[in-house]
């Protein structure tokens, strides 16, 4: 986004940091309260003639999805419905990343993590399915929202391009492989990363003030088995004993949300 950029909520050791631009870490939390307090300041500062508008900061909050989906939706909530103007990029690791792999809000059915181990006791692991972020946040209507996939990059650039032309909440929900968590090789992220895409478990598409469009759609869906046997987490699907009614209920939670689309 260029040097004319501010982020909150960067995971940094002061006075190290990969970014060139300013930053500042608050509560998870209140990620997007913090985005409105330097969104206002900076408003104020044109307003007064003490910042040339041409040098005005574009607002960022970077948050994993432990933040985006549970503790800090609340103060999303507030940050869209008062329409700052921000951009907002959740990496969807799928689980509380930061402090072991705990379940959030983002976890998957039927995955395993810190505390939704699958055993004998509870062989799924996860017993909720995952929330429906874009849909929570659709609801808002924000300018711009979007889902993003680092093995689509063309599609992401697309995104941003399109997102810098409007004033008000710009977000996005990036599926991100987590190697550790996934239980996978961090040599295979790209492929797992293509293949949620591909299999139809990651949707691709945009929402303009809700309305909904799909920027890309598989030609020929591959079965979501192939992404799940890829992932440790979901190893108790198929070791020791097959659960084939788990892996089908999986698949058809895939297909009834694209018969619907393509309906």
């Amino acid at each position: 986004m260029g040097e004319n950029t501010l982020n909150r909520y960067l995971l940094s050791v002061y006075p190290y940091t990969p970014f060139r631009s300013s930053w500042l870490y608050t509560a998870m939390a209140c990620a997007p309260a913090g985005a409105q307090g330097i969104r206002d300041a900076l408003d104020i500062l044109i307003k007064k003639g003490r910042l040339n508008p041409d040098e005005d900061l574009k607002v960022v909050v970077l948050t994993g999805d432990g933040v985006a989906y549970d503790i800090g939706l609340a103060s999303t909530s507030g940050a869209l419905y008062r329409n700052v103007d921000f951009y907002y990029l959740c990496s969807d690791n799928e689980a509380y990343g930061n402090t072991g792999f705990q379940s959030s809000g983002a976890t998957p059915f039927a995955s395993n993590t810190r505390t939704t181990p699958a055993g004998k006791m509870n062989p799924l692991g996860e017993l909720f399915y995952k929330k429906d972020l874009f849909e929570i946040w659709r609801s808002h209507k924000p300018p711009y929202l979007a889902t993003i996939s680092p093995a689509h990059p063309v599609d992401l650039i697309n995104k941003f391009e399109k997102a810098k032309h409007y004033k008000g909440p710009k977000l996005f929900i990036n599926l991100s492989p987590c190697p550790p968590g996934w239980h996978t090789d961090p040599s295979h992220s790209a492929k797992l990363a293509k293949l949620a895409v591909d299999t139809g478990v990651w949707a691709l598409k945009e929402a303009v003030y809700g309305e909904i469009s799909h920027t890309i759609i598989p030609q020929k869906f591959k079965p979501v088995e192939e992404y799940l046997r890829e992932q440790g987490r979901f190893a108790h699907l198929f070791q020791p004993v097959r659960q084939e009614g788990v892996i089908s209920q999986i698949q058809s939670f895939v297909d009834r949300y694209w018969k619907g689309i393509q309906g």
